[in-house]
């Protein structure tokens, strides 16, 4: 049975940082931290960045890039991405006109911290399959689903 105590694992701010850093090491995650992790870090948010990254994409090009996104997802997502600053989008003077979604300088900067994240949990693959698997035996529960992107 787990522990189900949510005081237990409410932050006071005092606590030392994940590693066993001192307190004044630790970092914080505000409600603005969390809505632009929210926001930036999402199902498809990852997808679209990394075909952005490699060059600019119209939302028909982003469509097949990222098959298994929806349209009112990728709509949805690309809004929230513009909305960061994370993406720009730049209507073309075509016949007809076109909209075109490119990464912005600011979009860049995130490759470097979101593949530091990939590497660790590359890194310890095995370690979170086995804990998954310590846990599911632990509790009386169907394993969450993974659904393939």
């Amino acid at each position: 049975m787990r522990d189900t105590d949510s005081s237990a694992s409410r932050s006071t701010g005092h606590e030392p940082a994940l590693g066993g850093g001192s307190a004044h090491d630790a970092f914080q995650i505000t409600a603005p931290h969390r809505e632009l992790l929210d926001q930036v870090l999402d199902r498809w948010s990852l997808d679209v960045l990394d075909a952005l990254c490699r060059r600019p994409a119209r939302f028909s090009e982003l469509r097949r890039a990222v098959p298994a996104v929806t349209q009112k997802s990728l709509t949805a997502t690309l809004r929230r991405l513009e909305r960061n600053g994370v993406v720009q989008r730049v209507v073309v003077s075509t016949r007809p006109v076109a909209v075109e979604y490119r990464i912005t300088a600011l979009g860049k900067t995130l490759r470097s911290p979101v593949e530091a994240v990939l590497a660790w949990a590359a890194a310890h693959a095995g370690e979170i399959e086995a804990a998954r698997r310590r846990f599911d035996d632990e509790v009386d529960v169907v394993p969450l689903p993974v659904t393939p992107r």
